[in-house]
């Protein structure tokens, strides 16, 4: 089944991702909670998101990853689709409470098993594995004890890196301790918006720094553990923040954006500090990084590779809508505006020349750090016929356009080396439930046939094309 309309891609976007080099990257992404299901079965144990799917009105429709795509069980054939689909790398995630119970004592025997089975699974199709260590799914009991604002959660996670590193290094040669950690600790502990569900600033900056403390010492104990070539990264979500106008309000909110949003981790991973400002900014609401002896050289460990997860960037403004440049607790006003542009059907609004001004910035300001995407991708209102194909053109422009972006920031002397869409499936989207679809690949979650859309077919063709030169 190929497209039959005329491709929503234009030419210009296509001769520029048509001049990436033959060794570029196409990968696809995925996470363990949102596709896996089998929550109860081999010894799995409670995450923070088994939990908080549980919290009245946290989830849309009361829904949860109970089964999901229901991964766990069909792997060999979605294995089977990235190959069909010409995809040579597939980053996915490992479920920490289903490697390690409870977060802590030895290794689950048969929640590796299943690891075991998709690191062979994929070489034997000739697909590269790409393991992220940690994408979300604490385990319960360790967010009992404290969670990531907890210091001793940072040495869990090491422990744990390393019952999965141990079993599968034979094999996997690229990994990324955690995925995007603004979200685990702003979405988790500061807005309550995400698994745990807390509303604690104080605590979210704590999470922020023994979530990069975790990251560092993983990253020693991996690297000092190889016995051949691994590259070693982590991966955050970016985006561009600038200022709505040239008001000094509307400059210090878009500073303070950045601040909370790309400098607290870049800088601290890349220079081992933590920036002058943002120290400040959070002195003036009486909150402090927890910052022990040590702490900054573990965390500025040296890294292979970043990850960046891009979907939009966003105007910022001082003042909120009646002017007023403080809020009811009197921090001062941060307020994300919108240009005017399309948007997704997450309300984020389409912007791929960000992703092109996102990669320069990192290019310039943390020099010698290769990139990958290692996200990207929008979740559209998909209206299947009555096959189960959707014509999702609206998606393939996005690709498209994100592509080209990356292409472009690539002629200006950027070290970006691949591409991964979010995601390969349609998925359990974290507190929207079912409702919003991301997934190249349509799910039809009443029967769990998978079914690739237009946008996985112009992957496919786009992959082959470059591959060959053209």
């Amino acid at each position: 089944m190929n497209p039959t309309a005329a491709s929503p891609v234009t030419t210009a976007q296509s001769d520029l991702i048509a001049g990436l080099p033959p060794s570029f990257r196409w990968g696809v992404a995925t996470a363990a909670y949102q596709i896996e299901g089998a929550v109860h079965e081999d010894g799995r144990t409670a995450s923070i998101w088994d939990t908080y799917c549980r919290v009245p009105g946290a989830v849309a429709n009361g829904e949860t990853g109970d089964v999901a795509c229901d991964h766990y069980h069909r792997m060999p054939a979605d294995v089977a689709l990235i190959q069909e689909l010409g995809i040579d790398t597939y980053r996915f995630s490992v479920a920490w409470p289903r490697v390690q119970p409870g977060g802590r004592g030895p290794a689950n025997p048969a929640g590796l098993a299943f690891y075991d089975r998709l690191v062979d699974e994929l070489l034997g199709r000739g697909v590269d594995p790409w393991v992220t260590i940690y994408h979300w799914d604490l385990p319960q009991e360790l967010e009992d004890a404290g969670g990531w604002p907890a210091r001793d959660t940072a040495h869990r996670f090491a422990d744990y890196s390393m019952l999965v590193f141990d079993q599968l290094s034979d094999r996997v040669r690229t990994w990324t301790t955690l995925n995007e950690p603004w979200c685990s600790a702003m979405l988790g502990y500061a807005h309550g918006a995400q698994a745990p569900g807390r509303r604690d600033f104080a605590a979210a900056i704590n999470a922020v720094h023994h979530l990069l403390l975790g990251h560092g010492l993983a990253t020693q104990r991996m690297r000092a553990a190889s016995t051949g070539p691994i590259d070693l990264g982590i991966t955050l979500n970016l985006g561009t923040a600038v200022p709505e106008t040239d008001s000094e309000l509307d400059l210090a909110a878009a500073r303070r954006a950045d601040g909370l949003g790309a400098r607290i981790y870049l800088d601290p991973l890349r220079y081992g500090r933590y920036p002058a400002d943002v120290v400040g900014d959070l002195a003036g609401r009486g909150v402090e990084l927890p910052v022990r002896p040590g702490d900054l050289d573990t965390i500025s460990t040296p890294i292979d590779l970043l990850g960046v997860n891009y979907y939009t960037g966003s105007l910022f403004s001082g003042v909120d809508e009646h002017g007023r440049a403080e809020d009811a607790d009197g921090n001062p006003v941060q307020r994300a505006v919108q240009r005017g542009l399309p948007t997704t059907a997450m309300g984020w609004e389409i912007f791929p020349d960000g992703l092109t001004e996102l990669l320069v910035r990192i290019s310039r300001d943390y020099p010698a750090l290769p990139i990958v995407i290692t996200e990207s991708g929008a979740a559209f209102d998909d209206r299947p016929d009555e096959t189960g194909f959707v014509r999702d053109d609206d998606r393939t422009a996005y690709l498209g356009a994100h592509i080209a972006a990356v292409a472009a920031a690539r002629q200006s002397g950027v070290d970006v080396r691949g591409y991964f869409a979010w995601s390969l499936l349609d998925n359990f989207e974290w507190a929207y439930g079912y409702e919003k679809r991301f997934g190249i690949v349509r799910v039809d979650y009443a029967t769990q046939a998978r079914i690739p859309k237009q946008s996985a077919l112009w992957y496919r063709d786009t992959v082959r094309r470059v591959r060959s030169g053209g």
